[in-house]
């Protein structure tokens, strides 16, 4: 990529995306620490799932009470000038939920609600129960090739709901037990013995001939007679069902099994405050490496014959090669021999995909090693892979963005691909030619295709990396538009059953998420009609500083870091203010855009350093969702630098555009935020004078495997990227003013990781930090009181350390 100098570019940018002159001109309501960091009722609860009526006419949402976790169910006309009116508990056997499915002509529907399965008839709107109560939940819902009957499972055991005849069947009852049929396991030697004993024991020889008689005749019997439910797939008890998959014409069965064994060594999590009065402990996570995913092996059953074949993986590209045999071979580790290990990808709705009729199947395969995602077609009379697309990445293959899937024709696969450097929509037709119905430097995810699949509807990035819309894709010539067009930024969507309109959740920086209906127009943004504003008067009376989406030049090559800028209206001519930086979390997440922030205590916090007399900026580092695969990787095996060097750049930048004072600059952050302050205090102690790192990792040794693997790889194959990335290697350098704080029964980053910190500082005989401990909280702070005292800490600290 190109690098952008600190001038023209830059400031064109960051000119176009300016806060309105309006909103320059407002005087902010003063907010306190304490009401910022509240409980966040005060706002007003925002919507949280909402869905549309069988019939198109009415939305529905939840919302939870203020000051209670209870939940209530109101409608919202799908047209302006109705009040929302909240569902009486009386009609709630009457809804439909978020969670629907459509019959081919889409006549019918299947919706899960508390559980339970219903099918609905589009035409009359009556609603039939399949299933109550049942342990686990059925799922994966889906209608029979012949639309006659509906098939879901419950744990691994498919099951048939007939229409006509309203029967439920069992399909498919995989077992991972030996099959009583079968010869007895065992050496020669035990097999001896055992005939020995049948040989001289006549009471053990009559035994075992009644059991196998009645096991023969009850065969027989079931074979004879088609009310009786089939018998179960046997698999052996040496493994476990990771997931299985029906085909809609009943005929096979789809699973990923995978060995039993130990878990690794896990953690022990002390409990200090507790009810019984005495200390307790949790079991908890393995380490990174500690618990390796154990590859999965994919089998087919022929539900006719009961024929059960393992399915061989030796037709993946790529699958016998390993990406990682240079390290092991520096690592004096072995060679990995035969194929890689491989899972279905979790990302991907269950990781298989049958076409409508049954005749196709194709499941989506990630390496253990997180370098290659391959897509591939199960030829069922052949029990043979057929790989369909690959996608291989030096740094690892993204995680999200995995979603794929069978067109109506029963001969077009579509799916996401990041293989551009962007995540897009391809298609693969039956004569193998791909194409892109999407490309650009923008991200297109949450795919949903009409019902004859000429429209894919997707949720896109594509005027600015922040601004979130949704967009329609033309499938005959791979047209892209905006269908709506909302202030501030679309986070999710559903298609009306007529497909003629979009319930969408929206946002604002200062807005909690709402719904509103968009009309799906013949081009351009359709009318929105906003449903309800859920906003406390209060909270509405308020006049905050509203964040600038700002273009920060990189100097590293890296293209523009997009950045949230929260600073007064007017700066005094010839005054310096001291600079907070702010880090979100990881995980994958992105925070500079026109939504309402995960972090809107903190943006809060933001308005009362401004109001204060600082100036805030909040980046969107490499490595932050949203930017395509070249920003995503650019942390693979050196965590925390290229993150750091953008912070850098964005100090430099608000000296250099904003009377930043580079003699008094603060940063802060939780989670990852809490990482990247030990990273910005520890290795450019020069620069950053004072931070706060809330719940921090500080060894990723002692972090996930799914997270930190794909990163740093594991600890012994690769001790360099540890070494490099881990904040505990640089403690020796700290010269700054330093808080930890941390959560003692967190279970995301172990306590364990700031007590180690803090017993580190100790022996190098380290001054100006201290460690504040919150007994009862875990990684996501609950507690008015823990949120008030942490971030009164992170306040009085950059007051005491960046105020001369």
């Amino acid at each position: 990529m190109r690098t952008f100098a600190l001038s023209a570019l830059g400031a064109a940018l960051c000119a176009a995306l300016a806060i309105p002159a309006a909103a320059q001109t407002q005087t902010p309501t003063p907010i306190t620490l304490d009401q910022a960091m509240s409980h966040p009722d005060w706002l007003g609860t925002p919507v949280e799932t909402a869905w549309w009526s069988w019939d198109g006419k009415q939305v529905y949402y939840k919302q939870k009470r203020a000051g209670s976790p209870l939940r209530d169910t109101f409608e919202a006309a799908a047209r302006a000038g109705l009040a929302p009116r909240k569902v009486a508990d009386s009609e709630l056997a009457k809804l439909d939920s978020a969670s629907v499915h459509y019959s081919r002509d889409h006549s019918r529907a299947l919706l899960l609600r508390n559980g339970d399965l219903f099918e609905r008839d589009l035409k009359s709107g009556a609603l039939t129960q399949i299933s109550k109560g049942a342990t686990p939940a059925p799922q994966a819902a889906r209608y029979s090739a012949d639309g006659r009957s509906v098939q879901f499972r419950v744990g691994h055991d498919w099951f048939s709901w007939n229409r006509a005849e309203r029967l439920l069947s069992p399909v498919a009852l995989p077992r991972t037990a030996k099959d009583p049929a079968a010869a007895p396991d065992g050496t020669p030697l035990e097999a001896s013995m055992r005939d020995m004993q049948l040989r001289l024991i006549a009471t053990l020889k009559r035994q075992k001939d009644d059991k196998d008689a009645l096991r023969e005749r009850g065969d027989a019997e079931r074979a004879a007679d088609a009310t009786r439910g089939p018998q179960p797939i046997y698999l052996g008890d040496k493994v476990v069902i990771d997931a299985s998959s029906l085909s809609p014409d009943g005929r096979y069965l789809v699973l990923a099994t995978s060995l039993k064994g130990d878990k690794g060594r896990i953690g022990k999590m002390p409990r200090y405050v507790t009810e019984s009065g005495y200390e307790e402990t949790d079991d908890e996570r393995t380490r990174v490496g500690r618990d390796m995913p154990k590859t999965q092996t994919l089998k087919l059953v022929d539900l006719q014959t009961r024929a059960v074949q393992d399915i061989k993986l030796d037709a993946l590209p790529g699958i016998a090669t390993d990406p990682l045999a240079a390290m092991r071979e520096a690592q004096k580790l072995p060679a990995l021999k035969g194929n890689r290990p491989v899972r279905l990808d979790d990302e991907s709705d269950g990781g298989i995909s049958w076409t409508d009729n049954g005749a196709k199947v194709a499941v989506m395969l990630r390496a253990v090693d997180n370098k290659d995602r391959w897509i591939a077609a199960i030829d069922l009379p052949a029990a043979a892979l057929k790989p369909l697309h690959r996608v291989s990445d030096t740094a690892w293959v993204n995680g999200s963005y995995n979603e794929f899937g069978w067109l109506p024709d029963n001969a077009t696969l579509w799916f996401l691909s990041e293989e551009s450097g962007y995540s897009h929509l391809y298609t693969l037709g039956a004569d193998g030619k791909q194409r892109a119905l999407t490309q650009g430097n923008w991200e297109a995810t949450r795919v949903t295709w009409s019902a004859n699949a000429s429209t894919a509807f997707v949720l896109c990035n594509r005027k600015t990396p922040g601004e979130y819309e949704v967009c329609a894709v033309n499938a005959k010539d791979a047209s892209v538009r905006e269908v709506t067009a909302l202030e501030g930024g679309v986070e999710q969507y559903a298609v009306s059953p007529d497909e003629r309109k979009l319930l969408v959740h929206y946002s604002s920086a200062y807005v909690p998420a709402q719904i509103a209906t968009v009309a799906v127009a013949a081009s351009g943004a359709g009318a929105a009609v906003k449903l309800t504003d859920t906003r406390t008067p209060d909270y509405k009376a308020r006049n905050w500083v509203q964040p600038q989406l700002v273009a920060v030049p990189s100097t590293h090559g890296a293209g523009p870091i997009w950045s949230k800028l929260y600073r007064p209206a007017t700066l005094e001519a010839g005054k310096k203010y001291p600079i907070v930086m702010f880090v979100h979390g990881a995980g994958y997440l992105q925070n500079t855009t026109k939504r309402f922030p995960v972090y809107f205590r903190e943006q809060m916090f933001h308005n009362l350093l401004v109001e204060k007399g600082y100036i805030v900026l909040d980046m969107d580092y490499r490595a932050s969702k949203g930017y395509g695969r070249d920003w995503r990787t650019a942390i693979y095996r050196q965590m925390g630098h290229p993150e750091l060097d953008d912070y850098v750049d964005g100090l430099n930048w608000m000296v250099a555009q904003h009377q930043g004072d580079p003699a008094n600059v603060g940063v802060y952050g939780g989670s990852y935020g809490g990482f990247m302050t030990f990273m910005a205090l520890l290795r450019e102690p020069g620069k950053f004078k004072s931070g706060a790192a809330l719940r921090p990792v500080t060894d990723w040794t002692t972090y996930n495997h799914e997270y930190t693997a794909n990163i740093l790889n594991t600890p012994e194959l690769d001790p360099e990227a540890y070494k490099k990335s881990s904040p505990i290697e640089y403690a020796e350098k700290l010269q700054g003013n330093l808080l930890i704080a941390h959560g003692m029964v967190d279970d995301n980053v172990f306590y364990q990781d700031s007590v180690r910190m803090a017993q580190r500082f100790i022996e190098l005989k380290k001054d100006n930090w201290e460690l504040a401990s919150y007994p009862l909280e875990r990684h996501a702070y609950l507690q008015p009181e823990s949120w008030y005292d942490q971030y009164r800490r992170i306040y009085q600290l950059f007051e005491r350390t960046l105020k001369k």
